[in-house]
């Protein structure tokens, strides 16, 4: 059996990974939504055609990377692995300094950019668990990107591996990197067909033994105000302000319930994410999240009577509001494919990982993947604190992360006819 010591490149491949500025953009209108994507992916192409795989890059910047099954056995179903080179537009990704701190001891790692960025295990209890090991984080003035080059380099790992080691049995295998999937468009462009799989796995989750085979359902909408301008000096009985209207519709909005900061667990929500306003008009942007698709509709009705019960006290003014869906519950899919799950939680065990079974309070690649016909569960891929200056992972949760690939593929291989 394979092990994770043997995955000698992983740390020098993350640092590398992260150096790049991969940073997508919300406001942009273009596939991938930053050039700087390519950068990354280029080199993964490079990667992978260097080591003998068939190997696409597409103009979105998708890297598509296969390897033939190498067994006498003609069912084993074709698997994808699949993980996204863009990183959050939250915070910095440009000039990320990773920095190694080798055989850690449960101290505070005060990072040397800014000293008033401490990473301490009081306060992310995963740390407390990683005596030993080798912690990458950014120097304090950037994210690191482990969310997802963590996922990217565990899947170069194990792929660049099982190309190497004949021995390893396996069925077809395709390696898929994506760009956006930050700002919600990782798969817009993929060609399914292209894949050929019939499961899928994200690595795209967090501490080691997590995985997830259930997200929020989600809708966006838009609400749109037009109201009444006039001169200020003389708007007495005529003056409808757009801008005052928007901001009554978001007073109304429940703080106590049914807002991200006022929920956990398996509740949903209703959020405003973005106010643009001048006198006349106004938009207000909102994201509809939920675990049961169909309360997304009572979420939605939520908003409306917002909106309904400011309006009516500006009779010259209108309001309209325009929803769509985002992605769906990918578990409305999994649970009629026990096996993907099946075989993961086996590998973990075969690893002496203990499996830990989690929602997504959000959505991966693997929520559209699985309604575009490829069961897609989410596997750790060792990420923390994402998203933000203290974000950390370890190399040697990265190293599992790319064993367990290499024994989903064994299993998979093991278990057909």
């Amino acid at each position: 059996m394979v092990h994770y010591s043997l995955f000698s490149t992983t740390e020098e491949r993350f640092i590398s990974y992260a150096k790049i500025d991969t940073q997508a953009d919300p406001l942009s209108n273009t596939s991938p939504s930053s050039e700087k994507q390519k950068n990354l992916s280029k080199l993964l192409f490079q990667q992978f055609t260097e080591s003998g795989f068939e190997c696409e890059l597409t103009e979105h910047g998708y890297v598509y990377a296969f390897l033939k099954s190498n067994s006498s056995k003609n069912n084993i179903p074709a698997l994808c692995f699949c993980a996204h080179i863009d990183t959050a537009p939250d915070c910095s990704g440009t000039n990320v300094k990773p920095i190694v701190h080798r055989n850690y001891q449960l101290n505070d790692i005060v990072l040397p950019d800014d000293a008033s960025i401490v990473i301490s295990p009081k306060e992310f209890a995963a740390l407390q668990n990683k005596k030993g090991h080798d912690i990458i984080t950014a120097s304090g003035l950037t994210l690191l990107g482990s969310d997802d080059k963590s996922g990217v380099t565990a899947i170069l790992e194990a792929a660049l591996f099982m190309k190497q080691h004949s021995e390893i049995l396996h069925g077809d295998l395709c390696f898929l990197l994506t760009t956006d999937e930050e700002i919600g468009h990782g798969v817009d462009h993929v060609d399914v067909k292209k894949i050929g799989a019939q499961y899928a796995y994200t690595m795209d989750s967090g501490d080691i033994g997590s995985y997830e085979d259930e997200t929020f359902s989600a809708d966006g909408c838009t609400v749109t105000i037009q109201g009444v301008s006039t001169h200020p000096g003389y708007a007495k009985g005529k003056m409808e302000n757009a801008i005052k209207i928007a901001s009554e519709i978001i007073a109304l909005l429940p703080k106590d319930v049914l807002s991200p900061e006022s929920t956990s667990g398996s509740q949903g929500f209703v959020h405003p994410t973005r106010l643009n306003a001048v006198l006349e008009s106004a938009t207000i942007d909102f994201i509809i999240r939920d675990f049961d698709t169909i309360k997304l509709k009572d979420h939605l009705e939520l908003i409306r009577s917002c909106c309904e019960k400011v309006i009516k006290n500006y009779p010259h003014s209108s309001y309209s509001i325009k929803n769509y869906e985002q992605y769906r519950n990918m578990k409305e899919v999994i649970q009629h494919h026990p096996k993907v799950v099946q075989y993961l939680v086996e590998g973990m065990k075969e690893m002496g990982i203990e499996p830990m079974h989690d929602k997504i309070r959000g959505g991966t690649d693997g929520s559209r993947l699985s309604f575009m016909g490829l069961p897609c569960p989410n596997i750790f891929a060792g990420e923390q604190a994402i998203h933000s200056k203290k974000e950390w992972v370890s190399v040697q949760d990265m190293q599992k992360a790319a064993e367990l690939i290499v024994r989903i593929c064994q299993i998979w291989e093991r278990n057909s006819n």
